[in-house]
């Protein structure tokens, strides 16, 4: 009786498995040549056999599937021993077949149920992550990196880490790219140029990316500097520097760039001429206008036959005499740039350029080659119509340039030494790009344009003095807009010049004479007129701390710096930047945190745009100093401006000099007022930065 029932029956909930590691419960029918069983666990190997293994016997016994539903969704499983072998075999079935949201189900639940799982099988998941390029899937490789302990990190290997590191600087994720970057430095597989560059490259087209990513170099260099042995697989090149470099200009994080620089001669690299431009665009933005006046002797050796890459150069060191005021180094400036050759000379050397004061006996030097020019340079020279431009590869100053050296001069009351200064552009043929005989022109119809008679007729007369006589069409023109002002006693002043030397007006030539050449002029003469007085004084002051800080003399730094407070000139980041960096070479932190005072007042006020590099400087300080609740109060102005701080980077810092303060101490458990609150601010900082 028994064993027809047996025949007949089907039973319904036998867990089988299939080729494609997906469990079901699915009906079987049992064969009527076999006996009764009790507490079964059924495997299907392939679609047409399945092995039944007797749980007290442990022999197998043989059945027809009767069908098999593919369609039923899997189910968890009672029992330890067959949820661990059927998760672990699901998962590396969906890795083969790159399903990545079913294998991502079973990673959950295995972790879920048993952690993480072996290595091997853990880094195949996380690479199949890496390869789908969707944001989402990277990030969650990131997050089961960043989870793992230190001795399963150790299993995943350089080719892993570093196809997810570019997998997410192609998405533009800088923030875990760093991550991933600095796990791989503090593993010691730190990638070689040919396979950093790449990464780098996509992630300085982001702002927070190059700030990123300066930290990231500066970490790579500081290990290399320390390593004990000459590394060079892990020395980055030029090009890595000049990518960075050249997008910290671009983003304005000048002062992180003005450390990479140093940073550059510290570790012995050649710069080369796309340095040389980069670092003029820092010194611009810095007001730095002494340390870009070092690289002018090695420029002006290359700069006649290479006008088309040094003209931003030249551009750049114009625009900070403009800065400061000084019309008489632009002028130098315009006749040096006519006076360059355009011969190249022999075999050239690396030229040693000071950083800081060159009267410093410590003082770091950086080697540049300013003829080399890389292919394929990722750093662009973008032409632009500043102050100096180029034609043919010489090197040409604009009408902007023109126009604001004769405000300068006019302003100054000094129109004689303009005139000079005319005349010998004109003797020496420097305006290559028009007739040399139309720049007095220029300036002359320039003058009537907006106004300025008197100096038209001053120049006029200064020319005629140096035997550089004005065109026939200069006299026309200055002389009808006298009869249009009816100013008719300087008009016959005027004639009587006329008729002295010989030139002879017409009635027909008594019309205004403007050339469309000077239009422009006009145009930038007229917005030079608008913009008022400059005032250089901030300019100056920030040179004079910048020497003192950069040569220890702090006392003197201190004064300049009251000084300016006195005469109502107010600081502005290169202020501050120079003075905390100065106290912090010397460790005097306390001094940074009255600083940090007035800052917050001239930010307070309206009177100081902070940045991410000032941020920076000050809380690594803080930090050093042991002051978390100036700290705390950094991060909170940060937070409210929108500014990213670098976790990674902070919390590293953090490390590195309280690495267990107040770790298991509560805030009650202080014994003051002032402790107790300084525990609530390292616990802060520690909750902030992901320490605990």
């Amino acid at each position: 009786m028994a064993r027809s029932l047996v025949k007949k029956s089907t039973f319904d909930l036998c867990l089988i498995r299939t080729s494609s590691s997906l469990s079901y419960l699915a009906p079987i029918y049992i064969q009527t040549d076999i006996t009764p069983f009790r507490g079964k666990e059924f495997f299907v190997y392939n679609s047409s056999k399945v092995l039944i293994y007797d749980i007290f016997c442990k022999k197998p016994l043989n059945f027809r599937l009767r069908y098999l539903c593919n369609s039923v969704t899997p189910r968890s499983l009672c029992w330890e021993g067959s949820s661990h072998y059927i998760l672990l075999k699901n998962l590396e079935t969906y890795l083969r077949n790159h399903q990545v949201d079913e294998a991502w189900e079973a990673f959950t639940d295995f972790k879920k149920l048993y952690g993480l799982p072996d290595d091997h099988l853990l880094s195949r998941f996380i690479t199949e992550l890496s390869y789908t390029r969707e944001p989402k899937w990277l990030q969650r490789a990131c997050d089961i990196i960043l989870i793992l302990p230190k001795k399963k990190s150790n299993s995943l290997h350089f080719d892993q880490l570093y196809n997810l590191s570019l997998s997410l600087a192609r998405t533009q994720m800088p923030i875990p790219v760093s991550m991933i970057l600095r796990i791989m430095i503090e593993k010691d597989n730190i990638p070689p140029t040919n396979l950093l560059g790449p990464v780098m490259l996509h992630m300085v087209k982001k702002e927070i990316g190059t700030y990123l990513v300066s930290n990231v170099l500066i970490q790579i260099c500081d290990l290399f500097q320390h390593s004990g042995s000459n590394r060079c697989t892990i020395k980055p090149d030029t090009a890595i520097f000049n990518l960075v470099l050249d997008s910290c200009s671009r983003y304005n994080l000048s002062f992180k760039a003005q450390q990479i620089i140093e940073l550059m001669s510290q570790m012995g690299l050649v710069g080369d001429a796309y340095t040389i431009i980069t670092i003029a665009r820092i010194h611009v933005v810095n007001g730095q206008r002494d340390e870009l006046k070092k690289f002018k002797s090695c420029v002006d050796q290359v700069a006649g036959y290479l006008g088309h890459h040094y003209f931003q150069f030249y551009d750049n060191l114009m625009s900070l005499h403009f800065k400061f005021n000084d019309i008489d180094s632009v002028s130098q400036l315009i006749f040096d740039m006519i006076s360059l050759t355009g011969t190249q000379k022999g075999p050239h050397k690396p030229f040693l350029i000071p950083l800081g004061s060159p009267n410093l006996k410590k003082g770091l030097k950086l080697q540049v080659l300013p003829h080399f020019l890389p292919e394929n340079s990722s750093v662009k020279i973008e032409r632009n119509e500043g102050f100096v431009t180029h034609k043919n590869r010489r090197l040409v100053f604009t009408n902007k340039t023109l126009a604001k050296l004769f405000v300068g001069y006019k302003r100054a009351g000094r129109i004689s030494e303009l005139s000079k200064v005319l005349c010998r552009i004109q003797t020496e043929n420097g305006r290559a790009e028009m007739n040399i005989n139309d720049l007095s022109a220029d300036v002359i119809d320039a003058c009537i344009h907006v106004g300025w008679l008197e100096t038209a007729h001053d120049i006029l007369d200064d020319m005629e003095q140096a035997g550089n006589l004005p065109n026939t069409d200069s006299y026309a023109s200055l002389l009808t807009a006298y009869y249009e002002g009816n100013k008719h006693r300087e008009a016959e002043s005027l004639l009587k010049q006329i008729r002295k030397i010989g030139i002879t007006i017409s009635d027909d030539m008594l019309k205004p004479t403007v050339s469309g050449k000077s239009s422009d002029l006009v145009t930038c003469l007229i917005q030079e007129m608008e913009k008022g007085d400059i005032n250089c004084s901030v300019y100056e002051f920030n040179s004079s701390i910048y020497f003192f800080m950069k040569a220890g003399m702090i006392d003197d730094a201190l004064k300049t710096y009251k000084s300016m407070q006195r005469m109502n000139i107010y600081p502005n980041v290169a202020t501050y930047m120079y003075m905390v960096m100065g106290y912090s070479s010397l460790e005097m932190y306390r001094d940074i945190t009255i600083l940090w005072g007035d800052i917050k007042r001239r930010f307070d006020d309206g009177d100081l745009m902070m940045n991410v590099d000032l941020y920076e400087v000050l809380i690594l300080n803080f930090l050093k100093g042991g002051y978390f609740e100036r700290v705390m109060e950094v991060i909170g102005c940060m937070k409210r401006d929108g500014i990213y701080g670098d976790k990674w980077l902070y919390k590293s810092e953090f490390l590195k000099f309280h690495k267990d303060l107040y770790r298991k101490l509560k805030v009650s458990d202080g014994r003051t007022e002032a402790q107790s609150r300084r525990v609530e601010h390292v616990k802060a900082f520690r909750k902030w930065a992901g320490i605990d």
